[in-house]
């Protein structure tokens, strides 16, 4: 019996594994529809046979094929590890390079059970979010990062190590990139062929890059979005009803954050596993399966201005349409199914069982797609009805209207051209937060020491304390709710695999807080830490109905400040960078990068630190700038005043009456 390490450098093994039982205890993928040819069907078995030696082909071609035939991918079941999957501390894992190591740390993070929303399919989070395509990926990239030295570089192509290739101590360990389609080539259904072969996959945001730190990542972004939305329609959370639907993988993030904020949640969820899992985690306090039982249960928590998240076992259209015919009062409406994955269980129909709503998505897609665009339809009715008695509705950048609108419902505006609800980015987090260069920075302790974590929230909030002295009115908001966030941060049991934090910082926040940390590890005060972001950031990501929809000078629907961004933090110094297709709005519709920083302690780290993070935001700082965007122009103008050597093309402002 091998080791741990002795398992992981070795890799694929050269003598077979015995076959796997399916597991049905575990949240699986859904059956993916049959898109393939039968000839596209033997190139899909000749591409997953390609990992192994000819002999292992006669044994492995009939158990590959089932399960194309069974789950409409290739899974390779058998060579999935028998050991635990969790993220360990750093110095358990075999290798020459730190670096390495703390990549293979966060890849094991990004599938642990507990974080995972199909583990055994690879999958993160967001019903397609994919770490890699199938077991023999993993095992081989395990096993490169197990061998690699500080002076290479492991190319990975959309889940497939392509190989170590010489470098130097400068350049990214790993260069990830998933789904990079030519654009023609980027539609739904070529997703799920060119999947289905094997040769391209969905990596999500943060799935596909390792950097998933579970539901804490937008359990944050969820609780400034409520806090801000309660201060737009000028209430106090308390008492006040927040209605949004999804527990699976991020969304299921939403009643954490409602308790945090204060409010009354209630998240719908379809999927009984989900549910049971967020209830079980401590997520969502309640489990409801009766809508009857749940207006009387939200009619006494408003009465009684409770702080309580409330889970509805159903669908979510029932609650809209039933909440207006109670009359029942919502103060804040929002969605957070996975809509950019609207065919393969991104979205339950009403009227159909969760059972049912499975067998038809895989036997029968069209009809399927039928019955999604009727129930967006009545759900974008129902949710109509509520806007018109105050509700305030927001986008969650999900494709929840992007998807409505497909289908035909009552959500354009009068021009015809917009949709009549706004994203959460271009009322609240765009103007509030990106544009002022405040987005979620991030980190591991890698010692997996609950108490490394602990001295971490205290650095940062000392940080944040005194950066808040000095701070200007214009983001004094956004400092104080980050330090209240990261003070409440243990108390509210945010953790969930990796000992991780997440809050929102500027550049300047963010380069403090990582010289702190670098100069507390060379103290031996705590062990190394790993830096990261949401792609979900100021600079990150190209996507017009979510990140860049309050960029309204036309260039929302280009993608150069994606793609400068993973070039520029490749040789300022990251560990490793990503750069994808796809993400929480669709395959297509979205291109976003991210990184990994290993801190060590170094001279070297704190060299790259201060290059990469500062580039990493204020690149997206100067293109919001530049879209006549006023609180980005004061940020640029802000960061030009405290570093000589950047230099920022300012736009020029039309009177509008010249035009007219």
């Amino acid at each position: 019996m091998l080791d741990f390490k002795q398992t992981l450098l070795q890799g694929i093994p050269n003598e077979l594994p015995p076959k796997k039982e399916y597991d049905t205890t575990i949240n699986h993928a859904p059956k993916r529809k049959e898109i393939l040819s039968e000839d596209e069907k033997k190139l899909a078995l000749q591409n997953a046979l390609r990992y192994f030696e000819p002999q292992h082909h006669a044994t492995l071609l009939p158990e590959f094929k089932e399960e194309l035939e069974t789950y409409g991918r290739i899974y390779m079941y058998r060579f999935r590890p028998d050991y635990k999957m969790y993220a360990r501390p750093i110095d358990e894992y075999p290798g020459e390079s730190q670096q390495a190591k703390a990549i293979m740390l966060m890849i094991q993070n990004n599938l642990d059970y507990a974080v995972a929303q199909h583990p055994h399919e690879l999958i993160t989070y967001g019903g397609n979010g994919a770490v890699f395509q199938n077991w023999a990926q993993y095992l081989l990239t395990m096993k490169y990062l197990a061998e690699m030295t500080d002076e290479q570089t492991l190319a990975m192509y959309s889940g497939h190590p392509m190989g170590l290739f010489p470098s130097h101590k400068d350049a990214p360990r790993v260069v990830v990139t998933n789904g990079m389609m030519i654009p023609n080539y980027s539609q739904p259904d070529d997703w799920e062929k060119f999947n289905a072969l094997g040769v391209t996959q969905y990596g999500q945001m943060t799935a596909g890059s390792y950097m998933y730190i579970g539901p804490q990542g937008i359990v944050h972004g969820t609780t400034i979005t409520v806090l801000n939305g309660f201060r737009k329609i000028k209430k106090e959370p308390k008492g006040g009803l927040f209605v949004t639907s999804g527990l699976g993988g991020m969304s299921g993030a939403q009643p954490k954050a409602g308790d945090i904020a204060g409010c009354v949640t209630v998240c719908a969820e379809v999927n009984p596993k989900a549910t049971q899992t967020r209830h079980s985690q401590g997520w969502v306090k309640e489990v409801i399966e009766n809508v009857d039982e749940l207006v009387i249960r939200v009619r006494k928590a408003q009465e009684d201005k409770e702080t309580i998240s409330i889970a509805y076992a159903g669908n979510i259209v029932d609650v809209w349409e039933k909440f207006d015919e109670e009359n029942l009062h919502i103060d804040l409406g929002s969605d957070q199914t996975s809509l950019h994955n609207p065919w393969a269980g991104g979205y339950y129909p009403v009227g159909l069982s969760y059972e049912e709503a499975n067998e038809m998505m895989a036997d029968n897609p069209e009809q399927f797609k039928k019955e999604v665009q009727r129930s967006l339809k009545r759900q974008a009715a129902a949710i109509n009805k509520h806007t018109a008695k105050g509700t305030y509705f927001f986008d969650y950048g999900n494709a929840f209207l992007l998807e409505a609108s497909r289908a035909g419902a009552d959500i354009m505006s009068k021009d015809g051209k917009n949709f009549k609800y706004p994203s959460y980015v271009q009322d609240i987090m765009g103007p509030m937060c990106f544009d002022y260069g405040f987005g979620p920075f991030r980190w591991v302790c890698t010692s997996g020491k609950a108490e490394d974590l602990l001295k971490t929230d205290e650095i940062a909030t000392s940080v944040l304390e005194e950066l808040k002295k000095d701070a200007p009115e214009e983001i004094q908001q956004q400092m104080q709710d980050n330090i209240t966030w990261i003070k409440g941060a243990q108390e509210n049991k945010l953790v969930v695999g990796s000992q991780a934090r997440i809050l929102y910082a500027d550049a300047e926040g963010r380069i403090k807080i990582a010289k702190a940390f670098n100069e507390a590890i060379k103290a031996g005060k705590i062990g190394p830490v790993v830096l990261g972001r949401d792609h979900h950031d100021v600079s990150g990501t190209d996507s017009p109905y979510r990140e860049t929809s309050n960029i309204y000078d036309g260039s929302r629907f280009t993608a150069d400040m994606a793609i400068q961004n993973v070039i520029g933090d490749s040789f300022r110094g990251a560990t490793w960078v990503s750069i994808h297709n796809g993400g929480g709005v669709g395959w297509g519709e979205v291109i976003n990068g991210g990184f990994g920083m290993l801190l060590d302690g170094s001279k070297d780290a704190a060299r790259r630190l201060e290059s990469m993070l500062f580039w990493d935001v204020n690149n997206g700082i100067s293109r919001r700038s530049w879209a006549r965007n006023d609180e980005a122009i004061f940020a640029i103008k802000r960061a030009m005043d405290n570093e000589p050597n950047l230099k920022v093309t300012l736009p020029n402002k039309v009177d509008p009456s010249l035009l007219s």
